[in-house]
C-alpha cells in the first residue's frame, strides 16, 4: 500500500506531506483547492510527463516521493524481477523535477521513465476520467477481457504474436517473390557482376588495417628516415653528441669518486645512461639499416588500398562487411538459379505458418468466449450493486477480416441499461454518470482478479447522485475492504465511508497562494460533510445530517 506521499515546490504546494492509511481514503475540498494537483503530483512521481511550468519556483527544483509497503509475496517476486528489492518491505520512488529535466529514482537509484512506470503498474493503478473515456474503445475492451483471463490465456498471447510477425514476413516475401522471368534474369545478372567483382579482389579479413598502416609508413617515409638519421648523430657516431658527452662526465666523476664515497651512486647513474644510449644507438642504427623505401611497393599498397574503398563504397564500411554481403547475394543466386524450388519451399513455409496462426488464434478466442461469459456476468451484479436495476451486460464477438497480433477477435461490450431496450455498444448507450459506474464495475471485478494494493479513483462520481451516489459508496466500501483506496470525491455519501478522511484547503501566505492537506478528526470529518452536504450556509440540522450519515456508514 502507499504509505506516504510527499511534495515539495509544485504548482501550489510549497512543501507537504500525506500519510495515507489502510481501507478507503478520502480527498475532498472546495474546487479549485488543490485536489488535481494532489493526484497529478502521484502520476508525476509514478512516470508521467513532467510539464515546467509546474515548478512553483522557477530557480528550485520539485520533488515528488512515494513510500510503499510491500507485503505480498507474488509483487515482491516480480519486483525482485525488475532488480528492485522492497528493503525492510519498502519501495520509495521519487522524481526530482527541475526547469530543463526530471530525474526518476526507485529507492535512491537513478533509474529510466521505462523502468519507473514497470515498477508502478505493480504497486498503484490511478483510474480517472480518461480511463472513463478509454472504456469507450473496443482496443481497451479486449484488452480488460485478456488481463481478467490472463491465467487461462497463459503465453497463448505471446506466442500468437511472434507467429504473427512470422507469417507476415512469409507473406511479404511471397508477394516480393512472384516476379516474371525477365525480372529475375537482371537480378540474376546484376548479383553475378557484383558477386565477381568481390571474388577476384580475393579479399582477406583485416587487410585493409595493415595496408592502411604500411601505407602511411610509406607515405611518411623521408620524414621517418631524416628523423632517425637525426637521432641516431645526436646519440653516437662521429663528433659531439650524446654518448661523448656523457662518456666524457662519466670519466670526469669516475676520477674523483675515490675522494668522496657518495659520488659512487651518480657514477652508477652515469654509467647506465652511457650503456642505455649505447644500445639505443645501435638499435637505430640497425633500423636504418634495414629501412628502405621501395617505390614499387608503396604503389602496389596504393593500388591495392583503392580498390577495396571502391569496394567499400559499395557494399560495406569492413572487408567483413563486403565479404558478408557477397555471401548473402550468393544465396540469393542459388535461390534465383532454382526459384522454382524456392518458391515451393516458401509456400510450405507460409501454409505451415498460417495453419499454425489459425490454431493459436482459435485457441486464443475460445478462451476468450468462455471467459467473456465469466466477466461480463460479475460485471453485470456489479451494475446490479450500482443500482443498474434491470441492466443486461454481454460481449459481443466479431471476426477481423484478417489476422492481427492479438488474433481475430473484433469484441466489444454490449449493453442495455432500461427494460426493453435493445443491447447496444457501450459507446453507444453511456452517459457521463453511467460511464463512471460501469468503469468502477469493470474495476471492482478486475481488482479481484489482480494484485495491485493501491488504487486511486478521481471523477468516480462524475454525474451522479442521491441513491446512485450511495450505492457507489457503498461498492467502494466494499472494495476497500481488500486493497487501499484513494479517492477524490465531492459526493458526502461517498466521504462518509472514509476510513481516513484529508481536506484540501487554500489559502495566502506571505502574499502567495499555496495548498494544505491535512488529516480530519471525526469532528472535522463531520463538519467537511456538512460542508459538502450544505454548501455556503451550514446549519444544525445539517450538522445533523451529516452526523447522522457518519454513523450510518461506520455501521456498513
Amino acid at each position: 500500500m502507499l504509505q506516504s506521499l510527499h511534495v515539495k515546490n509544485l504548482a501550489l504546494i510549497d512543501e507537504t506531506e500525506v500519510e495515507f492509511k489502510p481501507g478507503l481514503n478520502i480527498l475532498s475540498g472546495e474546487t479549485g483547492a488543490g485536489k488535481s494537483i494532489i493526484i497529478g503530483s502521484i502520476s508525476l512521481a509514478l512516470g508521467e510527463k513532467a510539464p515546467k511550468e509546474l515548478l512553483r519556483d522557477n530557480d528550485a527544483s520539485a520533488l515528488v516521493e512515494l513510500v510503499f509497503v510491500v507485503e505480498d509475496e507474488f509483487t515482491r517476486r516480480a519486483l525482485s524481477e525488475l532488480s528492485v528489492e522492497a528493503e525492510d518491505d519498502v519501495v520509495v520512488l521519487s522524481r526530482k523535477i527541475t526547469a530543463g529535466r526530471a530525474v526518476a529514482r526507485i529507492n535512491g537509484e537513478a533509474v529510466s521513465v521505462a523502468k519507473l512506470k514497470a515498477v508502478a503498474a505493480l504497486l498503484i493503478d490511478i483510474h480517472g476520467q480518461h480511463e472513463h473515456q478509454s472504456l469507450m474503445s473496443k482496443k481497451k475492451q479486449l484488452e480488460i477481457l485478456d488481463s481478467f483471463a490472463k491465467h487461462e490465456l497463459g503465453d497463448r498471447k505471446e506466442r500468437l504474436s511472434v507467429c504473427y510477425r512470422e507469417y507476415r514476413k512469409l507473406s511479404e516475401e511471397w508477394e516480393q517473390a512472384n516476379m516474371d522471368i525477365s525480372e529475375r534474369k537482371k537480378e540474376l545478372s546484376f548479383l553475378e557482376y557484383e558477386v565477381r567483382e568481390i571474388r577476384e579482389a580475393d579479399l582477406k579479413p583485416g587487410e585493409d588495417e595493415l595496408l592502411e598502416e604500411t601505407y602511411r609508413r610509406f607515405a611518411n617515409g623521408r620524414k621517418i628516415i631524416d628523423a632517425a638519421s637525426a637521432a641516431a648523430a645526436l646519440t653516437g657516431g662521429d663528433g659531439e653528441n650524446a654518448s661523448e658527452l656523457v662518456g666524457r662526465a662519466l670519466r670526469e666523476i669516475s676520477g674523483v669518486t675515490q675522494y668522496d664515497s657518495r659520488l659512487s651512486q651518480l657514477e652508477q647513474q652515469l654509467t647506465d645512461i652511457d650503456s642505455l644510449l649505447s644500445d639505443f644507438h645501435h638499435e637505430i642504427t640497425s633500423y636504418l639499416d634495414t629501412e628502405d623505401f621501395d617505390e614499387e611497393t608503396y604503389y602496389e599498397t596504393e593500388r591495392r588500398l583503392d580498390l577495396i574503398n571502391h569496394l567499400k563504397s559499395k557494399y560495406g564500411n569492413t572487408v567483413e562487411e563486403i565479404l558478408s554481403y557477397c555471401e548473402e547475394k550468393e544465396k540469393r543466386i542459388a535461390v534465383l538459379n532454382d526459384y522454382d524450388e524456392y518458391l515451393n519451399q516458401l509456400l510450405t513455409s507460409l501454409k505451415k505458418k498460417k495453419a499454425e496462426l489459425e490454431e493459436l488464434c482459435s485457441q486464443v478466442s475460445d478462451i476468450r468466449r468462455t471467459q467473456a461469459k465469466l466477466l461480463t456476468k460479475a460485471i453485470r451484479e456489479a451494475l446490479s450493486d450500482l443500482n443498474f436495476l434491470d441492466v443486461k451486460f454481454t460481449m459481443d464477438f466479431q471476426k477481423t477480416e484478417d489476422y492481427t497480433a492479438s488474433g481475430t477477435d473484433d469484441a466489444c461490450f454490449m449493453i442495455s441499461t432500461n427494460p426493453g431496450e435493445p443491447l447496444k455498444p457501450l459507446a453507444a448507450v453511456a452517459s457521463g454518470g453511467e460511464l463512471s459506474r460501469i468503469a468502477l464495475a469493470v474495476k471492482t471485478v478486475m481488482a479481484e482478479s489482480d494484485r495491485i494494493a493501491t488504487l486511486i479513483f478521481d471523477e468516480i462520481d462524475s454525474g451522479i447522485s442521491g441513491r446512485t451516489a450511495q450505492m457507489v459508496s457503498e461498492k467502494m466500501h466494499l472494495l476497500a475492504g481488500s486493497h487501499q483506496i484513494i479517492c477524490i470525491t465531492h459526493l458526502p455519501q461517498i466521504a462518509a465511508m472514509a476510513d481516513a478522511h484529508f481536506l484540501i484547503e487554500k489559502s495566502v501566505e506571505h502574499d502567495a497562494t499555496v495548498s494544505r492537506i491535512h488529516l480530519l478528526n471525526e469532528e472535522e470529518s463531520v463538519n467537511e460533510l456538512a460542508r459538502m452536504l450544505g454548501g455556503a450556509q451550514i446549519t444544525d440540522t445539517v450538522l445533523m445530517n451529516a452526523r447522522e450519515m457518519k454513523t450510518m456508514a461506520h455501521m456498513k
